[in-house]
């Protein structure tokens, strides 16, 4: 718990320096997510963090915390959430949400994820099963891509995909249900494949059927 004090007196004495985050030079910002990221790993290594500004219109900054899927963690990001202050213009979050965007990315209108030198669209990743695990009630995945050749060889690629399956199905669901992910070049057709936001829909359907 004094772990956990000591967190959150140091965001509330930074919280106005972090607010102002987005308008800082690249190298302040660099220097003020080091310190974020040191004060968090004080209390556990494990854990990130991401942080949401504002939309026009609304006043709340949002600070998520996230075990980035690893439920050994899951306890420490819950306890970190649940002991959070309460400070007037800031929202505490445990875990990465489903996105709110998913009408948007349906319809193909979704804004693209880039990554260093990676450009998706989560409205353009398709997937199919490859095997279901009885025990753990979890699932082997394969997801296509339209540029698996040219990213392929890529590091930060597969660490890409898990950052938009989180942000489409929610950190908790996606470690519920799959186990494991393989990437591949998405085929010339792609009418038996699923679309990534449709894997909601598809284990609520088996669930129905089981």
């Amino acid at each position: 718990m004094k772990k956990i004090n000591t967190f959150w007196n140091w965001f509330q004495d930074n919280n106005q320096t972090i607010k102002n985050l987005i308008n800082e030079t690249p190298k302040n910002q660099k220097h003020i997510s080091f310190w974020i990221n040191k004060n968090l790993s004080y209390y556990c290594k494990e854990i990130d963090f991401m942080i949401v500004f504002p939309k026009i219109g609304n006043t709340k900054f949002e600070l998520i915390i996230t075990a980035n899927g690893n439920p050994e963690y899951f306890n420490h990001v819950i306890d970190l959430v649940d002991n959070a202050p309460q400070l007037k213009n800031w929202k505490f979050t445990a875990f990465i949400q489903p996105t709110e965007r998913i009408d948007k990315i349906i319809g193909g209108l979704d804004e693209p994820y880039i990554f260093q030198e990676i450009t998706l669209k989560a409205s353009e990743l398709k997937f199919l099963t490859l095997e279901y695990h009885k025990k753990t009630h979890k699932f082997d995945i394969i997801v296509f891509l339209k540029n698996y050749n040219l990213y392929c060889d890529t590091k930060t690629l597969q660490q890409a995909i898990f950052i938009i399956m989180q942000d489409i199905l929610g950190e908790n669901s996606f470690f519920q249900n799959i186990n494991f992910v393989q990437l591949a070049q998405m085929p010339g057709n792609d009418e038996e494949l699923i679309h990534l936001y449709d894997f909601q829909m598809f284990m609520d359907t088996l669930h129905l059927k089981g």
